[in-house]
C-alpha cells in the first residue's frame, strides 16, 4: 500500500510540470508536421524486431539514448543471446491515440513482439478511460492480427482526478490484459515513481539508475515471449525443412 501511495503522489507531481514538460520535449524532436519518435534504434534490419511504442517514459527523456530503457533491453538481448533488434519508437508528449496514428509505421519490418507503454499523458489529462482503453485496444488488436506478440504496460493516473477516476484508469490496464490475454506489467515505473535518487531533475522521469529498474521490470515480462518466439521459428524451420 505504501509503494501505491508512492506511486500515486509521484504522479500528482506530474500534473504541476509534465504537461509542459512532454510539449516541449515533443516540440524539441518531432518536426512540425512529422510523427518521427523521439529516437529510433538504427541497428541491421535483417534482425527480427521487438518494437516499442511509447511515449517520454520510451524514448528516454532527460538521457542519452543509450541509456534509454528499449537500448538497454537491447543490451539485455545481446548478453543473452537473443537475435532480435529494440526499437525505440518512443514520442515525448505522445498519447494513447498518438498510438494508434503510428502504430503502421512501427509495425514496419519483422516485428515479433510490441511492447505498448502509453497512456501517462492521457492520464495527466484526464482523458476519458473509455478513450483511453479503446485505443490500447485498437493497437493491441492490430498487432495481434499481424502475428505481434503484445506486451502491455500499465500507468497510474493523479489522484487530482479524484478516486473514482484513478481507480477505473488503473483496471483498464488489467482489463485489456486480460480480455486480450497478452503479456502484462501492471505498472511501467513500479519501484521507481516517487524515489527522486531514481529520477532526473523534473522528478519526473527515469534517471539512468531509474531506467535500469524498469528495464529490469520489463524484461521479466518480455522474455518468455521471446522464448517462445524463438522455439516458434525453430518448428517454423524443422516443418519447413520436412517438407522439402
Amino acid at each position: 500500500m505504501k509503494c501505491r501511495v508512492c506511486s500515486l503522489v509521484a504522479v500528482s507531481v506530474l500534473v504541476a510540470g509534465c504537461s509542459r514538460v512532454e510539449r516541449d520535449a515533443a516540440d524539441a524532436v518531432v518536426p512540425p508536421g512529422r510523427s518521427a519518435p523521439a529516437a529510433v534504434e538504427t541497428r541491421s534490419a535483417v534482425r527480427p524486431r521487438v518494437v516499442f511504442l511509447g511515449d517520454s517514459l520510451t524514448a528516454g527523456y532527460g538521457l542519452p539514448k543509450e541509456q534509454a530503457v528499449p537500448s538497454l533491453v537491447q543490451k539485455r538481448l545481446d548478453e543473452e543471446g537473443f537475435n532480435y533488434e529494440a526499437v525505440n519508437h518512443g514520442v515525448s508528449g505522445d498519447t494513447s491515440a498518438g498510438g494508434v496514428s503510428r502504430l503502421d509505421w512501427a509495425l514496419t519490418g519483422d516485428v515479433r513482439v510490441l511492447v505498448i507503454e502509453l497512456g501517462a499523458n492521457d492520464g495527466l489529462r484526464g482523458l476519458p478511460v473509455e478513450s483511453t482503453k479503446a485505443n490500447l485496444s485498437d493497437i493491441i488488436t492490430r498487432a495481434k492480427a499481424r502475428g505481434v506478440a503484445v506486451l502491455l504496460t500499465g500507468m497510474e493516473a493523479p489522484p487530482n482526478h479524484g478516486p473514482v477516476y484513478t481507480a477505473q484508469f488503473r483496471q483498464a490496464f488489467a482489463d485489456l490484459a486480460r480480455e486480450h490475454k497478452v503479456a502484462f506489467v501492471p505498472f511501467y515505473l513500479e519501484g521507481v515513481a516517487g524515489h527522486p535518487a531514481l529520477n532526473i531533475s523534473d522528478g519526473i522521469h527515469p534517471n539512468a539508475d531509474g531506467a535500469a529498474i524498469v528495464e529490469k521490470t520489463v524484461w521479466k515480462a518480455l522474455e518468455p515471449l521471446l522464448e517462445q518466439d524463438r522455439l516458434k521459428q525453430v518448428r517454423l524451420k524443422a516443418d519447413t525443412t520436412s517438407d522439402q
